[in-house]
């Protein structure tokens, strides 16, 4: 006895969501329906058990999907029998889907592939006459589809994809002419914030160039030449090293210290430090309090305490954020084994330990003390080097050239050693011009801030994205015609071929 036929009624039942777990308003000539009626197939990927070849179909991984594309020329070939290969071959238009990993549930559209199947950390949807694949590819970025497939797992919300989940996601289904519009509108709107933020990467790189070409004129004398010439009364370069000296030679805490003082300024050639500008050029360690790093008491460390902990992550941006993952030491380690690395304000202080290196911060005022870890150095400046102004200055690519080049030769290194950040040359024009190259430095870096804060909103252009893919899938881009048929009726029309 044959299996009775379902009717068009039934199947319809079967393949539209309920009322009551529709997830939103949308058209009257929409209707929701779960995906896998929408698709010819779901399949799941092939298990290469040999070695890959060098000839045959090619066999497509996760890892070779990079921004939406494909390098088909850097796809390995796969040794698969003909019954197998017509099982899991890619034709264009195909959406594969990660199964695994940090991009599970993640979307990929096929576009004219070669000769090739796909790895079984992937998932294969083939739609139907009813879903143009490439108005599901687009959902399939909404976060109405992100919302259906995320389960909240020991407390963090992760993504899940297999064939069940997908096959039972509900999706807003407009009629064809409809899905094609929704598409053309949205991919030209998502382009179009792809286009603003390659600008906005464009003009990131354009502020650096700049910046760095402001610090350079800064430290060239350039910025000040004309404050130069109208200012001939502040001490000479020759008088300003006998009081960077004397003092130096007065904060110094330990006999070894003294020594290491006298042979930097024995060393020093006083005709060869002194440029045109009438500036010294001389090492940190000649103008700052002994140049140490810090330590790792690791038993001593707390997440609550006494004394805030330093550590590289802190440095954001050149400045000290403690807010992110803050750690504390006791006030007794403080002053006993970390007494060398003891911070307090306007001290400035650098990473030695990256990548990346030059992460440069002063300590604000609203720390009284602090102290940090083995991969920073503190520098703390004499009275004749003002802080901000070695805070430029350790930025300003020159100074730090040689160093960082020395590291790059040595495969695998890259730190700066205490030795190098006390050798560190720089130039040190007299306090008052200090201070003109500082007032001027801000001024101009506000400036340019405030460019680039104009134009570099990111996140207001990711919210953008999510809002447009929201409102796709609602009916609410301006392109729906309700004069248009149902997509119920082409619903039918594919149901119709199933009871004939």
């Amino acid at each position: 006895m044959s299996k009775k036929k379902k009717t068009i009624e039934e199947l319809l039942e079967e393949t539209l969501v309920s009322e009551e777990k529709q997830l939103y308003e949308i058209p009257e000539n929409w209707i929701w329906l779960s995906l896998k009626n929408s698709l010819n197939s779901i399949q799941y990927g092939y298990t290469e058990t040999s070695s890959l070849q060098a000839i045959g179909p090619k066999f497509l991984r996760i890892t070779d999907i990079q921004n939406d594309k494909v390098d088909w020329s850097a796809v390995p070939y796969c040794k698969i029998t003909e019954k197998e290969f017509a099982k899991y071959k890619l034709e264009d238009n195909d959406i594969v889907v990660a199964r695994t990993g940090a991009t599970t549930g993640k979307s990929y559209l096929i576009d004219k592939p070669p000769m090739s199947v796909f790895a079984s950390y992937l998932i294969r949807l083939r739609c139907n006459d009813i879903m143009f694949p490439r108005f599901l590819w687009e959902f399939m970025k909404s976060p109405v589809y992100w919302k259906q497939i995320t389960v909240v797992k020991k407390g963090s919300a992760q993504p899940g994809a297999n064939a069940q989940i997908l096959g039972n996601l509900s999706v807003p289904l407009p009629p064809l002419q409809e899905q094609k519009r929704i598409t053309e509108k949205v991919e030209g709107l998502l382009g179009k914030i792809e286009e603003a933020k390659q600008l906005i990467e464009e003009a990131k790189e354009t502020f650096e160039l700049r910046r760095a070409a402001i610090l350079d004129k800064a430290f060239r004398g350039e910025l000040t030449k004309k404050w130069r010439q109208q200012n001939l009364s502040v001490d000479s370069a020759a008088q300003r090293l006998e009081m960077i000296k004397k003092e130096r030679f007065q904060i110094a805490e330990t006999k070894r210290e003294v020594s290491e003082i006298i042979e930097m300024f024995d060393e020093l050639n006083i005709v060869e430090c002194i440029n045109n500008n009438d500036w010294l050029y001389i090492k940190a360690n000649m103008f700052c309090y002994n140049i140490n790093c810090g330590g790792t008491p690791s038993k001593d460390i707390s997440e609550e305490g006494e004394i805030p902990f330093l550590k590289v992550y802190n440095i954001v941006n050149n400045k000290v954020d403690f807010s992110y993952k803050p750690q504390y030491i006791p006030k007794e380690v403080h002053k006993s084994k970390l007494k060398k690395s003891m911070l307090r304000p306007n001290d400035v202080i650098m990473n030695i330990v990256g990548p990346p290196l030059k992460k440069i911060a002063i300590i604000p005022e609203e720390y009284s003390e602090m102290n940090m870890n083995q991969a920073i150095v503190r520098f703390r400046p004499i009275k004749y080097v003002l802080p901000k102004y070695l805070y430029y200055c350790l930025q300003y690519d020159e100074t730090l050239r040689d160093v960082i080049n020395k590291t790059r030769g040595v495969v695998g290194q890259s730190n700066i050693s205490v030795s190098q950040s006390r050798n560190l040359v720089m130039p040190i024009p007299s306090i008052e011009e200090q201070a003109e190259i500082v007032s001027k430095l801000e001024e101009m870096i506000k400036r340019e801030e405030i460019v680039l804060s104009l134009v570099s909103d990111e996140k207001n252009l990711d919210e953008l994205k999510q809002s447009i893919l929201s409102k796709a899938f609602r009916g609410e881009l301006g392109t729906n015609d309700p004069s248009e048929e149902s997509a119920i009726e082409l619903l039918k029309e594919v149901l119709q071929e199933q009871v004939k």
